[in-house]
């Protein structure tokens, strides 16, 4: 397993294994540093020390046992994503999961299961996904209300969400980690260089690809944005807020409209078109129009609360844990991967006293 655990610190580092050889000193060959991530050889003591301080992690880290696998990860748009990138992005996944499932099981919370609101579903057609996103909603007893919190909603039913900075030609990607004897567990990694609304679309278009299982012949991020779109806007609150149809939009009323929901402006449109609100020929107009500049540049950004589709839970979660005593501020500083003197900090409200002495 202490390969293994080599092989995630590296590739999350960037380093080859000539990179990583060299910051060892000539200690071990990138020859041996392969062998040892294969399993075919044990890191001498004084070797493993060394490795954990080249690749800037706990020693605890490489020693422990490895408990979780990657399975499949899909990235919605490969263009711009480079073998790095990826590894990047495997490795990341992979010891941040495992930290989050330790401190799940510590708490035991049953939130470590995936609370899926259905098995999947077949999809034949963009109107079956609309129907998808309303079944998802009722099955999780959401309502008709716009959401406050993406991230907190699927984190709560057991998908993890990790913010990573992505190429710009990808919004997210999905994959499973899985466990020994157990129900996998959902990954969301959205992009963090994104907007506020582009972060909340892309977290239920992900989530859209994994309750819907999309016919031959039908788009499938078409089908993905048309379950997001309705899960977001659902129909009925839509065309109580608008009306049912309409003959045009001033500037002001669409930015209190998306504000509303959370989505971005184009997003907006195009659902009025798909509900029938307006039609095809008045969306082409605007997009001619007012709307023209809108792909490109989202107008009036949202500014939610602090920590809005930010993933706050784990680090919750680790706090809770260390105010009642059930790990230590060592075991902390290690899960949330931070000095212990800030944790510390943290406890005490040090900065937050200082704030209101201000």
């Amino acid at each position: 397993m202490i390969g293994e655990r080599v092989r995630i610190a590296r590739r999350k580092s960037g380093l080859s294994l000539r990179e990583l050889a060299d910051r060892l000193g000539g200690q071990v060959t990138p020859m041996s540093i392969s062998k040892y991530e294969r399993g075919e050889m044990e890191p001498s003591s004084t070797v493993l020390i060394a490795l954990a301080k080249a690749l800037d992690v706990t020693l605890e880290f490489l020693v422990a046992p490895m408990d979780v696998r990657l399975g499949a990860l899909e990235f919605r748009k490969k263009s711009g994503t480079s073998a790095k990138d990826r590894a990047f992005v495997e490795a990341t996944v992979l010891e941040h999961v495992e930290r989050y499932l330790i401190i799940e099981e510590v708490l035991d919370l049953d939130s470590a299961t995936w609370k899926a609101p259905f098995d999947p579903k077949r999809v034949n057609s963009l109107d079956e996904a609309e129907q998808i996103a309303i079944a998802a909603r009722k099955a999780w007893k959401l309502g008709n209300a716009p959401l406050a919190d993406v991230t907190e909603l699927l984190e709560e039913y057991g998908t993890k969400v990790i913010l990573l900075p992505l190429p710009e030609s990808v919004s997210g990607l999905t994959c499973l980690v899985e466990r020994p004897q157990l129900q996998p567990v959902p990954v969301i990694v959205v992009n963090a260089t994104y907007n506020l609304e582009r972060r909340r679309f892309t977290l239920l278009h992900e989530l859209g690809h994994r309750l819907m299982r999309v016919a031959d012949g039908v788009d499938e991020e078409k089908a993905a944005h048309r379950f997001a779109s309705a899960f977001l806007m659902p129909a009925d609150h839509l065309r109580h807020v608008v009306g049912q149809h309409r003959q045009g939009f001033g500037y002001r009323e669409i930015m209190s409209t998306k504000q509303v929901y959370g989505v971005a402006a184009v997003a907006l449109l195009v659902r009025f078109r798909d509900l029938g609100i307006i039609s095809p020929e008045q969306l082409v107009a605007m997009f001619q129009t007012s709307a023209r500049t809108w792909r490109k540049s989202e107008p009036e950004l949202m500014k939610g609360p602090i920590g809005m589709e930010v993933p706050q839970r784990f680090r919750r979660l680790c706090y809770r844990a260390l105010a009642e005593k059930i790990i230590s501020l060592p075991k902390a500083a290690d899960l949330l991967q931070e000095p212990a003197t800030h944790i510390a900090k943290e406890m005490r409200g040090d900065d937050a006293a200082e704030d209101h002495r201000k």
